[in-house]
């Protein structure tokens, strides 16, 4: 059998994941090391998790940093730490996020505050993510984006009318984004279904399982299947962007 092996360009040198200590951002970023990638894996709260999966990474120059995506303050630190220690970015992977669950029929359980929240870390955290490090992924050769979506924002079904509306918006963006930095940065939405992760409180496994088994492929998303897709848009769509790529088990049919 006739092995491919992946152009060194589309291998990204440096990339940042945010959310990067647990569920989708850890498997993405073991992803990214076993390419070669150093990989700056960013957390919140996390710290000692976050370390944990730089320890484990493949290769070498990874670093855990703590980013606030809801704190300019924050991010413009890590721009500086990344500016001095690597001098570029070629690849963005915007996967910190939160949600507080609210039934979509509790107009009055989901708040202002409820909703400013979900709005501010999901939707404006990966804009100010994207303006604070282009000039960094510009340097880059062959460099992209993937903001980690939802496939809420297309079913009108999530954990919250303020968290399905978010992701909506960083689908728009996502496409919106792709026009405003091309050529130099592509641009890609990966919106899965139910990940078995601890992302949403409350949700069991079980629950994750009777969900899948309505679906046309029938099992649960892993973390890693999301990783894959999200790799894939930096490696090998080299000539996409402005896509929105479904990792749901065919739940958006």
């Amino acid at each position: 059998m006739t092995s491919i092996e992946v152009p060194a360009l589309s291998v990204p040198k440096i990339a940042l994941v945010t959310g990067g200590s647990s569920g989708i951002g850890k498997a993405t970023a073991a992803r990214l090391a076993a390419m070669g990638s150093a990989v700056v894996v960013g957390y919140n709260s996390r710290r000692a998790l976050a370390e944990e999966v730089v320890d484990g990474l493949q290769g070498t120059g990874h670093l855990t940093m703590r980013i606030a995506i809801d704190d300019p303050v924050s991010i413009s630190a890590t721009v500086a730490a990344v500016q001095d220690r690597y001098g570029r970015l070629d690849a963005l992977v915007n996967c910190g996020g939160a949600t507080t669950p609210v039934p979509a029929k509790d107009l009055d359980g989901l708040t202002d505050d409820i909703f400013d929240r979900t709005v501010t870390i999901n939707l404006r955290g990966p804009f100010a993510m994207v303006r604070a490090f282009r000039p960094l992924l510009e340097r880059g050769n062959g460099a992209a984006i993937v903001n980690i979506s939802s496939i809420a924002a297309r079913t009108g079904l999530g954990s919250s009318l303020a968290y399905l509306a978010a992701k909506a918006g960083v689908d728009a963006l996502t496409i919106a984004l792709a026009k405003v930095l091309a050529p130099h940065i592509r641009v890609f939405s990966v919106s899965p279904a139910g990940v078995d992760t601890d992302f949403v409180a409350g949700r069991t496994r079980e629950q994750l399982q009777k969900t899948a088994e309505r679906m046309p492929l029938a099992h649960i998303t892993m973390p890693d299947d999301v990783a894959r897709a999200v790799v894939a848009c930096i490696v090998n769509l080299t000539s996409s962007t402005g896509i929105v790529v479904p990792v749901d088990e065919g739940r958006h049919l």
